[in-house]
């Protein structure tokens, strides 16, 4: 039996095409949306939100993330793991009903890549149970997906992993992918993902914007228009 050859083996695989869920797949950012649901529906936790009004702003001149987590924190105070998948369950049924909420042209890209036989994983920031969810909705339920997580604590739901920046590429690399062929993302948060990239797709990015992921990743990216 004649020896497979390395770069015939190679050549066998599937290419890795990476995306990015908010801003990619999706018109803003989906957490984002949620969290602003569980406010707009409960009387008490924009109460509590503004007596913590205080600690916010003394968090905020040294990071933008803690206050965050603040306000993430007092949406979902209350809610247990089962709870929350419901609640998200539910929150993600109706996101996918929305008309316009979705970038048709980069659900058709991803579909495309699918038939083309690549492995495509979407990598995101969004947290794993809502992203799964909407996706699924979509039609796309045999998709890899690497997310954040909560996970349960005394007074709720809480952080357990942020998967944005260069969260990723160790989320990507504990999962067995050091390598990929494209990948497509929106922002700075993604120019670790993008960097790995034999291909680096920006979409709906600014010009400005661009130049500075050429300039992180030190080579020109593919821009495309999303709508």
């Amino acid at each position: 039996m004649r020896p497979v050859d390395t770069a015939e083996a190679g050549a066998a695989l599937p290419r890795v095409v990476l995306f990015d869920f908010d801003g990619v797949l999706i018109h803003g950012d989906s957490f984002y949306l949620f969290m602003r649901e569980r406010y707009v529906h409960s009387f008490w936790r924009p109460l509590l939100a503004l007596l913590s009004a205080p600690l916010l702003l003394v968090q905020l001149p040294f990071s933008r993330r803690l206050p965050v987590r603040v306000l993430v924190r007092i949406a979902l105070l209350g809610l247990g793991e089962r709870r929350y998948q419901a609640v998200a369950g539910v929150f993600a049924d109706t996101l996918a009903r929305r008309p316009r909420q979705f970038c048709r042209d980069g659900l058709q890209a991803l579909r495309r890549h699918q038939a083309q036989g690549d492995r495509v994983i979407v990598v995101t920031g969004c947290e794993y149970t809502l992203v799964s969810r909407v996706l699924q909705q979509l039609g796309l339920a045999n998709l890899e997906i690497l997310a954040s997580q909560l996970r349960p604590g005394w007074l709720g739901m809480r952080l357990l992993r942020h998967n944005v920046g260069r969260c990723k590429v160790q989320l990507l690399a504990q999962h067995g992918i050091t390598a990929w062929q494209v990948a497509y993302g929106d922002s700075m948060y993604d120019a670790p993902m993008l960097k790995v990239a034999t291909e680096a797709v920006l979409v709906n990015g600014t010009p400005t914007l661009c130049k500075k992921i050429e300039k992180a990743l030190g080579r020109a990216v593919t821009r495309v228009e999303w709508f």
